[in-house]
């Protein structure tokens, strides 16, 4: 388990395990809704967001992470990598339940995760999202300063929808992380 220590928060992010897994499948659920505003997609009969094909790879591939994050009062969300053993990784999924949203839990997860693998990252995102712009252009601010770079890309099988921002950073340089454990 990472733990990493903030002056207005403590977030630790634990590597996701067969008994944290429906745990990481429930938080998904928010996920998905939450992105449901952008990506126009609808739950299925039953009421659920039924991806869990797409997102089980996180749980038993070995070239992708997933990580759970907690603070004192429990799960607050997740994050998945892809591509970890490729020349880029891939910020494949990131979640941080509402409740503890801009008090610097999700930001010190992400550099965490960033300083953790690194290399050059890729992080997908939507521009309509302006909570998520905001988040992730402030993220890349923190961990490379002025030497990250953007570009859009089209939504794979998507075109009714507006393309992805991507940003791309080099974590490399990044000061080692705060106490882990």
């Amino acid at each position: 388990m990472m733990t990493v220590v903030t002056s207005s928060s403590l977030v630790h992010l634990e590597l996701v395990t067969d008994q944290s897994r429906p745990v990481v499948e429930s938080l998904l659920q928010l996920y998905i809704h939450d992105l449901s505003q952008f990506r126009l997609s609808r739950p299925d009969p039953v009421g659920r967001f039924n991806h869990d094909e797409r997102y089980a790879v996180f749980f038993s591939n070995p070239d992708r992470r997933a990580y759970l994050f907690r603070d004192e009062s429990g799960p607050v969300g997740f994050g998945l990598i892809r591509g970890l053993h490729e020349t880029r990784r891939l910020m494949a999924g990131f979640f941080v339940v509402r409740g503890v949203r801009r008090r610097g839990v999700g930001h010190d997860a992400a550099l965490a995760m960033l300083r953790r693998y690194p290399g050059v990252w890729e992080i997908p995102f939507q521009e309509e999202n302006a909570g998520a712009a905001r988040f992730w252009r402030e993220v890349a601010e923190s961990a490379v300063g002025r030497e990250w770079s953007e570009d859009r890309r089209p939504v794979p099988m998507k075109p009714h929808i507006p393309d992805d921002v991507w940003i791309t950073l080099d974590s490399s340089a990044m000061s080692p992380d705060a106490p882990t454990s």
